[in-house]
């Protein structure tokens, strides 16, 4: 089981039909993003982020009309939510969660907590 998110144009991610990033779209952006670089050995649309991420290999695939990841931690959570500003889209879970604000996800695989920072107890928060 895991968490992937998805920065999708679509109301809901797997219903993109009408509003897919196109795969050209993201290979622009990776290609103009120096934080971004593509891995081809890991599939034709698949970039790691350089940024300064708890994962030793930080990545966002493109696939079927959205981009994804797996278990990002709150660093890869924040690029996220620029590129979604740049695309003109939103932040969503597999349950097609929207998560708009910085503080709307919180993950650190040291830590292992797995919860969306607004639902950790108020000791967490600080």
């Amino acid at each position: 089981m895991g968490v992937e998110f998805h920065i999708t144009r679509a109301d809901f991610w797997a219903e993109n039909e009408d509003a897919a990033i196109s795969a050209e779209t993201w290979l622009a952006y990776v290609q103009a993003d120096p934080e971004l670089e593509l891995r081809p050995e890991c599939g034709a649309h698949h970039a790691q982020w350089s940024g300064p991420s708890a994962h030793d290999e930080p990545w966002l695939d493109w696939h079927a009309g959205n981009i994804m990841t797996k278990w990002p931690d709150t660093a890869l959570y924040h690029k996220m939510l620029k590129i979604a500003a740049d695309l003109d889209a939103t932040v969503q879970d597999d349950n097609g969660t929207v998560y708009r604000l910085p503080t709307d996800w919180h993950f650190d695989p040291h830590e292992r907590t797995t919860v969306p920072a607004q639902r950790r107890p108020w000791w967490r928060l600080w």
